[in-house]
C-alpha cells in the first residue's frame, strides 16, 4: 500500500510539477508573444510610414515628369498650330494671287480674242483687195497670176542658168589652160631630169662574159657575127672597153632577153657564125614564148584566177621581163593583186574581182598596141577587148585617175598600186645592178 501511495504521490507530484511548468511557461510565452507582436507592430508602422513616404516621392516624380511631358506636347502642338496658321495664310495669299492672275489671264484672253477677230477681219479685207488687184492685173495683162508667175520663174531660171554656165565655162577654161600649162611644164622638167636614168633602166641589159677574148668572137670577122645577131634579135649590141661585159640595148625587154639567152648559148657552144646565130635565135624565141605563156598560166593558177583570155595570159607572162622604177613588173602586179584581194575581203567585196583587177592594172605597159595612149587607158582597152568585167576595166583605166572611177574596186587598185610601189626596198634593183657592175669593174682592174 505504501508503495502504491508513494507511486501515486510521485505521479501526482510529477503531474503538479508538469502543470506548474506548463503554466509558468505559458505565462512566459504569452509575455514574449505580446512583446513580439508589439515589436512587429512598431516595425510594421515604421515600414508603412517609409513606404508611404516613398510612394509620395514617386508620385511627385511621376507628376513632375507627366507635367513636363504635357508641357512639351503642348509646345509641339502650339508649334504645329503656328505652322498650320502660317501655311493657311500663305495658301490664302496664293489663292488670292491665283485669282488675280486668273482675272488677268481672262482679260488678256479677251483682248487677244478681240485682236484675233480684228486680224481676221483685216485678213479678209486684204484678201478681197488682193483678189481685186490680181483680177485687175489679169485683165490688164491678159493672163492669169499662175501663168505670169510661172513665166517669170522660167525666165529667171533660164537667165540664172545661162549666167552660171557662162561663169562655169570661163572658170573651167581658165583652170584647164593653167593646169595644162603647169602640168606640161612639170612633166617636161621631170623628163629632162630623169631621161637618162630611165633610158638606162628600161633599155639596157648587161651580158657578162668570162674574158675579153669572147668579145672578138662575138664581133666576128669584119663584124659579120654581131651584125647577124643584131639583125636576128633587133637589139643593138655594144661591145666597148667595159671589162667582162657586153651591153644589149633595146626598149623591148623581150628582145633583150632573147639576145641575152642566144648569146649565152652561143658562148657556151663556142660555134659563133651567122647561120648558127639565126638558128639559135629562132630556137630561143620559141622557148621564150613558151616560157612567157607558162609564166602567165602559172601566175594565174597561183593567184586562183580562172577564165582569162589567152592573150591576157601571154601579156602577164611578158611582165616578167619588164621593170618599172627598178621593180619587176610581174612581182609588182602579184603584190597589188594580193593587196587588193585582202582589202576587198575586209570590206565585204568580191576578192576574186579585186585580185583580177590588181593583176591586170599594168598590162598596158607590156603591150605593143597604140603606144601613144597612157598605159592605164591602153590596159583598159585591152581588158575590154578580151571581155573582162566592166568593174575590172574601170579599175585598170582609173588607177592613175585618167578616167572617172565608177566601181568600188577602182580605188582599191589605186591604193594597192601605191602600197606596192612605196614598200621600202621594192624599187632597188637598178641600184643593186649598178653597184654590181661597179664592183665587177673595180675587181677586174684590181686583178689586172
Amino acid at each position: 500500500m505504501n508503495t502504491v501511495f508513494y507511486i501515486l504521490s510521485a505521479v501526482v507530484g510529477a503531474v503538479l510539477a508538469l502543470g506548474t511548468y506548463i503554466f509558468v511557461r505559458k505565462i512566459l510565452l504569452k509575455g514574449q508573444k505580446e512583446e513580439i507582436i508589439k515589436k512587429a507592430e512598431l516595425e510594421a508602422e515604421s515600414i508603412k510610414k517609409e513606404k508611404i513616404f516613398q510612394a509620395k516621392e514617386k508620385f511627385l516624380q511621376l507628376k513632375s515628369e507627366h507635367e513636363q511631358y504635357i508641357n512639351e506636347r503642348n509646345k509641339q502642338i502650339g508649334d504645329i498650330e503656328n505652322r498650320l496658321k502660317q501655311k493657311e495664310s500663305a495658301l490664302g495669299q496664293q489663292s488670292s494671287e491665283l485669282g488675280r492672275k486668273n482675272k488677268e489671264a481672262e482679260a488678256l484672253k479677251e483682248n487677244l480674242k478681240a485682236q484675233l477677230e480684228a486680224a481676221n477681219n483685216k485678213k479678209e479685207e486684204y484678201e478681197k483687195l488682193r483678189e481685186d488687184a490680181i483680177r485687175q492685173i489679169e485683165e490688164i495683162a491678159g493672163m492669169t497670176a499662175t501663168e505670169a508667175k510661172n513665166q517669170l520663174m522660167e525666165s529667171m531660171k533660164a537667165e540664172a542658168r545661162t549666167q552660171a554656165q557662162s561663169y562655169i565655162n570661163d572658170a573651167l577654161d581658165e583652170a584647164r589652160l593653167t593646169a595644162s600649162k603647169e602640168a606640161k611644164r612639170i612633166v617636161i622638167n621631170t623628163i629632162q631630169r630623169t631621161a637618162s636614168e630611165t633610158a638606162i633602166e628600161n633599155a639596157v641589159t648587161v651580158f657578162h662574159i668570162e674574158s675579153d677574148e669572147i668579145k672578138g668572137r662575138i664581133i666576128g670577122r669584119e663584124g659579120r657575127n654581131i651584125r647577124a645577131l643584131e639583125a636576128a634579135t633587133g637589139v643593138e649590141i655594144v661591145v666597148d672597153d667595159t671589162p667582162e661585159a657586153i651591153l644589149l640595148s633595146a626598149f623591148d625587154p623581150v628582145r633583150r632577153e632573147v639576145a641575152r639567152l642566144a648569146l649565152h648559148q652561143l658562148v657556151l657552144d663556142g660555134r659563133i657564125h651567122p647561120a648558127r646565130i639565126e638558128e639559135v635565135v629562132a630556137k630561143v624565141q620559141k622557148q621564150l614564148e613558151e616560157e612567157i605563156m607558162e609564166t602567165g598560166k602559172r601566175t594565174c593558177i597561183d593567184l586562183g584566177i580562172h577564165g582569162m583570155h589567152i592573150e591576157l595570159v601571154k601579156l602577164i607572162g611578158r611582165m616578167k621581163y619588164r621593170s618599172s622604177y627598178g621593180q619587176n613588173l610581174l612581182q609588182h602586179a602579184r603584190e597589188v593583186a594580193n593587196i587588193c584581194a585582202t582589202m576587198a575581203s575586209e570590206l565585204g567585196l568580191n576578192p576574186k574581182v579585186a585580185k583580177r583587177a590588181g593583176l591586170l592594172h599594168d598590162i598596158g605597159k607590156v603591150s605593143d598596141e597604140d603606144p601613144e595612149l597612157p598605159h592605164a587607158i591602153l590596159g583598159m582597152k585591152l581588158a575590154e577587148k578580151y571581155k573582162e568585167k566592166p568593174e575590172v576595166c574601170n579599175a585598170i583605166g582609173a588607177h592613175h585617175e585618167e578616167i572617172e572611177m565608177t566601181s568600188i574596186i577602182s580605188p582599191l587598185v589605186m591604193v594597192g598600186d601605191a602600197i606596192s610601189g612605196a614598200r621600202p626596198g621594192a624599187r632597188r634593183e637598178v641600184i643593186e645592178s649598178r653597184d654590181s657592175r661597179i664592183w665587177r669593174t673595180s675587181h677586174s682592174h684590181t686583178t689586172e
